[in-house]
Formats: structure tokens, C-alpha cells, sequence
């Protein structure tokens, strides 16, 4: 095999190209939901609508900052939607950790109709909730802009009374969107 300066610029270039693919290549973000705390309430009568603080620990695996768009988290209890999230749009830098405070409102007249098993959860301090969220962005090095969206499912056991969190599984999935 006869060496050249060409083969040795295409070794190169492919090794490159590897590494880049391989540094560029998209990681999951991680949840964690740190606590949750009763803000308010509000009378819709002859209910009340609960206001709730989420505190959720969020780390960007990637080298890269991302940038995203406000979001909705959809909270349920049993199957059925009880309430949402706010998440607003934001950006977090490159592999970092981050503690956001979510505004959460859960609706009375969805507990009313849960109330048997809420207060079956109550007496056994021991509350499952789930929530599912996606979440659209993007990222930029340079010149060239990547969208992506994470689809995030979670399931948190909850203690009703004093709202601590016993436990939970989050999972996410991002996908980057090619358009």
C-alpha cells in the first residue's frame, strides 16, 4: 500500500466527522421533581381550584445551550386530566443543572369527581399523579440552528398531606425535527 497525502487528508476527514457526529449527537435531559407546595386556592364555587409550586431539577447532558418555547404540562390522577403546568419559555446553557418553579393548577371540579379515591389516598398518604409534557427549541453553534422536541413522561408518588414526593420515574425522549 503506497501512502499519500490525499488518503492521509481523507483518514483525517472521516475521523473528524466521527467525532463530531458522535459529540453533536443529542443526550436526554433529566426531571427530577424536587418538591411541591400549596400556593393558594380559589374559590369556583361551590369548589376550590388548588395553586401549587412545582420545584423540578432540569440538567442539560448536551455541550451545547439550548433554547425553549413556553409549554403546557398536563397533570392526571386515575386517567383523567386534573390540572396543568406552566412551563415558560427559557434557555440553559450547555451541561448544566438548572431549578425551575413551575405554576401548577389543579381543578376542583376533576377532584370532586375523584373525590372517594383522593380521600381513600389521603388516609393512606400515598397519591399517584402523572404528567406528560413536549417541549420544542432549539439549539445553535455557529450558523447552524437545530430544532428539537423532548417528550417528558413522569410518574410521581406524592403524599397527599404533606405533599412530599416518595417517589418517581421520569422518562424522555428527544427527537431532533428535521424542516
Amino acid at each position: 500500500m503506497v501512502w499519500s497525502w490525499g488518503s492521509a487528508f481523507a483518514g483525517a476527514a472521516c475521523a473528524s466527522a466521527t467525532l463530531t457526529a458522535m459529540w453533536a449527537r443529542p443526550r436526554n435531559p433529566t426531571f427530577h421533581l424536587v418538591s411541591i407546595s400549596l400556593s393558594s386556592f380559589h374559590l369556583n364555587l361551590p369548589l376550590l381550584d388548588l395553586e401549587l409550586m412545582l420545584t423540578v431539577h432540569v440538567t442539560n447532558p448536551n455541550p451545547v445551550a439550548i433554547q425553549y418555547e413556553p409549554a403546557l404540562i398536563s397533570i392526571s390522577y386515575s386517567g383523567t386530566h386534573l390540572g396543568t403546568a406552566q412551563l415558560e419559555a427559557g434557555s440553559q446553557s450547555a451541561n448544566s443543572c438548572e431549578i425551575l418553579q413551575l405554576s401548577a393548577r389543579l381543578d376542583g371540579l376533576e377532584m370532586a369527581h375523584h373525590a372517594k379515591a383522593l380521600l381513600a389516598d389521603v388516609a393512606r398518604r400515598s397519591m399517584v399523579l402523572d404528567s406528560t409534557v413536549d417541549i420544542k427549541g432549539f439549539a445553535q453553534v455557529w450558523w447552524w440552528t437545530q430544532r428539537f422536541s423532548v417528550h417528558i413522561d413522569s410518574h410521581a408518588v406524592v403524599d397527599p398531606v404533606f405533599l412530599d414526593v416518595v417517589e418517581q420515574k421520569n422518562q424522555s425522549e428527544t427527537q431532533v425535527l428535521f424542516a
